[in-house]
């Protein structure tokens, strides 16, 4: 299905959460890193964002209002769309369907942000390609965990573990058997 890959850059907590219970990822901001875990050479390959509309909420509110990936295609999941913005789509359309027909248009990496439930979609219909895990040391104890109750086995490589600071880091691609 197309040439384009689907990575999941992400961080979560110790215990798996990529948000504490207030739906925050302050805990993120305090963890010791050297350099920013490969995030730039990442961005660099990315020309579409996939959010779920909290999350693109929780971006516009930490960064002054303004959306800090405005020159890439984004794709915003809300039951509430409304106007197009500049490069931002706000779409009711399933998320799923919505990649396969990026996925056959040329490009670059689509980077799918989050939040969990928009993964959880792009899951069950097996269309993540690679995996990029930045797991912070620090325990949550609740909040919004990176992996829903999955409805199937999907099998992935360990291709690469790093470390930045703190921070360990994970990279996995998909397994096609």
């Amino acid at each position: 299905m197309g040439g384009r890959k689907v990575v999941c850059y992400i961080a979560q907590s110790l215990d798996g959460y990529i948000a504490d219970k207030e739906e925050t990822l302050e805990w993120l901001l305090d963890v010791e890193m050297d350099g920013d875990a490969g995030y730039g050479r990442f961005i660099e390959t990315v020309d579409t964002i996939l959010l779920g509309r909290r999350t693109y909420e929780w971006v516009i509110a930490h960064e002054s209002g303004k959306f800090p990936y405005a020159d890439l295609r984004s794709y915003v999941f809300t039951s509430h769309p409304k106007e197009d913005e500049g490069q931002i789509a706000f779409t009711s359309e399933d998320p799923a369907s919505v990649l396969k027909k990026l996925k056959q248009q040329p490009g670059g990496t689509i980077w799918p942000v989050g939040g969990s439930l928009l993964l959880e979609n792009l899951l069950q219909e097996d269309l993540i390609d690679e995996f990029v895990i930045s797991i912070a040391p620090v325990t949550l104890g609740d909040g919004i965990p990176l992996f829903q109750k999955a409805q199937r086995r999907l099998d992935f490589t360990l291709e690469r573990v790093g470390k930045d600071g703190q921070i360990a880091q994970l990279h996995y691609t998909r397994r096609r058997i």
